[in-house]
């Protein structure tokens, strides 16, 4: 039996994982906290995150799921590191010395984290590197759209894609190798040789689209991928969860666990 802990628990994200992970064979959810006031998830009481480090150490849970945002997830895997508890992190935004403390961690415990945890979006990761490899000097265009709460534009799956982009065209080291990223086009602006254009959409409560558009040579090739559930994000997590129990202590990545 894997002991989970989740924080975030009043959220979107945190209620997934904690009713996914109630009904998964094997798997315990032992802490939920939040950082407001927030009654039961699935049975499941939450409590306050302040205290997040004694309570590690009083229910030993194996693995903390973490959806929530960088400052307060960046207090919560160092807490996981003083306590010997394995982190799966989903959250996204994290500027560079926040990573800087994650890395720290991850020479304690082991640590895992990803833009996206649905396997459609590895497969779409795999299938975008073959295709920009294929036409590495097409023009690229790639659009994300989520929900009108959504903080962080463009989304931490959006960038992982760019950096995807970046490293095979580095590859073919042609004009498009080292590419500028433009986040929307307003006024008199032709398009650059080499250019990945970049575009945040906000609206409704989509739970997340990405579609990456390749051109050129009379021809127009898209690779999309759509998620219809934060269930699809919950399960993938709870499938690193239980890949990470047990790992020795490091940096992991969810295309690691497929």
């Amino acid at each position: 039996m894997i002991a989970v802990a989740v924080t975030g628990a009043g959220g979107h994200m945190g209620r997934e994982v904690i009713e996914a992970a109630t009904d998964r064979e094997g798997m315990d959810v032992v802490l939920a906290v939040n950082r407001t006031a927030v009654g039961p998830v699935a049975g499941h009481d939450v409590e306050d995150e302040t205290d997040l480090p004694r309570l590690l150490s009083e229910r030993d849970p194996d693995v903390l799921v973490d959806f929530t945002l960088p400052d307060p997830s960046t207090r919560y895997v160092e807490a996981c590191a003083d306590a010997g508890v394995a982190a799966v992190v989903g959250t996204t935004g994290f500027a560079d010395a926040q990573l800087d403390v994650l890395a720290s961690a991850a020479e304690s415990v082991p640590v895992l984290r990803a833009s996206n945890f649905a396997r459609g979006v590895m497969a779409l990761r795999r299938a975008i590197r073959e295709a920009v490899d294929a036409v590495p000097d097409y023009d690229a265009e790639l659009t994300e759209t989520h929900h009108n709460r959504k903080r962080d534009a463009p989304s931490g799956t959006a960038l992982t894609i760019l950096d995807d982009i970046d490293g095979v065209r580095e590859e073919h080291r042609t004009t498009s190798g080292d590419a500028d990223r433009v986040h929307g086009r307003e006024g008199d602006q032709p398009r650059e040789a080499g250019e990945v254009g970049v575009h945040a959409r906000r609206a409704g409560d989509i739970t997340g689209e990405h579609e990456l558009l390749l051109a050129g040579n009379h021809e127009v090739l898209t690779l999309t991928h759509r998620a219809e559930s934060r269930g699809v994000f919950a399960a993938g997590a709870l499938d690193a969860a239980e890949w990470l129990v047990g790992r020795p202590a490091g940096e992991y990545d969810f295309e690691d666990t497929i």
